[in-house]
């Protein structure tokens, strides 16, 4: 990753991160996406698994072979102590895999895509620039209602769960707001943004 601009996107659940780290790819970025990276860990022959059944039971396991996502999540939000247990098996396995990818990547820039980097007490120092994508928790609850099937309730739930709007954007060097907008100007916007970076980092 010699001479990359290293950019960490984030933003709450559904703010539109994924789709700014699309358009970014799309542009050209190379995206090292977390959360991707913890699902993989997380599946069926997933190097997490065999942690994941022995620290919390084979009843956290589903029939495929994987996390029973659905339990976990729940166990998760009902006490803290149990989300500390998994992210010490899940963030060295996602650290290791995140620096594997990024050590591969070429190009002017590369993007973590990372939900969770204002919560972090590393992720800062990790990259150049952090790229936040901001809109009204009105917003979120809509889109999370709309793609999911979720309820209101769970949706502000999980909104609750992670950090302020007021945090992520104290943490930024640029502050997507990404509410009232088409997709069209989020692509300007965001193409305007690579534009800049990318001809200083080619």
């Amino acid at each position: 990753m010699p001479g990359c601009w290293r950019v960490g996107l984030t933003g709450g659940i559904g703010s539109g991160k994924s789709t700014v780290a699309a358009l970014l790819a799309g542009l050209g970025a190379i995206v090292v996406d977390t959360d991707r990276i913890a699902r993989s860990l997380a599946e069926p022959g997933g190097a997490a698994i065999d942690a994941i059944r022995n620290d919390f039971g084979a009843e956290f396991i589903d029939a495929a072979g994987g996390m029973d996502r659905a339990r976990m999540r729940s166990a998760v939000f009902a006490d803290a102590a149990v989300r500390r247990r998994l992210e010490a098996i899940l963030h060295p396995l996602i650290g290791a895999e995140t620096d594997r990818q990024a050590a591969a990547a070429e190009g002017p820039i590369v993007v973590f895509d990372v939900p969770l980097l204002a919560e972090s007490a590393t992720w800062r120092a990790r990259v150049d620039e952090v790229w936040v994508i901001d809109c009204a928790e009105e917003t979120q609850v809509r889109r999370i209602v709309a793609r999911s099937g979720w309820s209101s309730d769970a949706a502000r739930a999980v909104i609750a769960s992670q950090t302020s709007r007021t945090r992520r954007r104290a943490i930024a060097d640029v502050v997507i707001d990404n509410d009232a907008i088409t997709l069209d100007a989020l692509a300007e916007i965001v193409g305007t943004l690579w534009t800049a970076r990318a001809g200083l980092h080619a």
